[in-house]
């Protein structure tokens, strides 16, 4: 085993590498609302998350709300090493966070037996991060939310991709999320032995204006590699 990867919901991961744990974009407990307000958009959980394991490193994407959660992030030991883009950082020290660690994209960090690249991310508005996670033994993945792939990444073999592997749409604004899009350009990028779908699973209800009027569109050609669609709380041996 090189890790084991368990999927939170959302945009949620608890990975498992033998020395060191990481959850990345958790959202455990509470409501996820976006400004101005639920009626605009609301996520509500059909029960709070549990993780029975100690945490080492929690890893932001973006600092939206549906990735840098606050009432979950209050969850947390606040001297817990935080990796994240500068869109997270007035969040956390509000939160009270003591390890913060700036990432923008090209730049790396090694951390707790880890090595992390971030890459750049999704413009909502601001170049948010993906990152690219190995351990010491050169095993890991790569993890961008919103299925934009930054094209200065040098092709190279990694275990596993998480991304989201459907299109959601919005009329005008036109694809916000690109996971149909985006897997071809994976592959050939990473050449991964397997494909974890994220980002619009879990067991979670979803209302208000914005919500209703989001279109989904799959992915459906045939690929060469595993592709999994994981749902809450369920686990992967990579």
């Amino acid at each position: 085993m090189t890790f084991e990867a368990t999927y939170l919901g959302s945009n949620g991961w608890f990975i498992n590498f033998t020395k060191t744990n990481l959850i990345i974009d958790p959202w455990l407990k509470g409501d996820l609302i976006f400004p101005p307000g639920k009626w605009f958009f609301k996520g509500s959980l059909e029960q709070e998350i549990s993780i029975n394991e100690s945490i080492d490193i929690i890893l932001l994407t973006q600092g939206l709300p549906d990735h840098c959660h606050i009432p979950t992030l209050n969850m947390f030991r606040k001297d817990i090493p935080i990796i994240c883009p500068k869109s997270a950082v007035s969040k956390l020290e509000k939160i009270g966070f003591s390890s913060i660690n700036i990432l923008q994209p090209t730049e790396k960090t090694n951390l707790c037996n880890l090595s992390f690249e971030a890459t750049a991310g999704a413009p909502v508005p601001q170049i948010e991060n993906g990152y690219i996670v190995r351990d010491d033994n050169n095993n890991g993945f790569y993890i961008e939310p919103h299925g934009y792939l930054d094209e200065n990444i040098k092709k190279q073999n990694l275990d596993a991709v998480i991304t989201p592997t459907k299109n959601l749409e919005l009329p005008l604004v036109g694809s916000f999320v690109k996971g149909a899009d985006v897997i071809p350009k994976l592959i050939n990028k990473f050449n991964p032995k397997f494909i974890l779908s994220s980002t619009v699973g879990g067991d979670a209800k979803y209302s208000g204006f914005l919500n209703n009027l989001i279109s989904v569109e799959e992915y459906k050609e045939a690929i060469n590699c595993n592709l999994i669609d994981l749902e809450s709380m369920q686990s992967i041996m990579i």
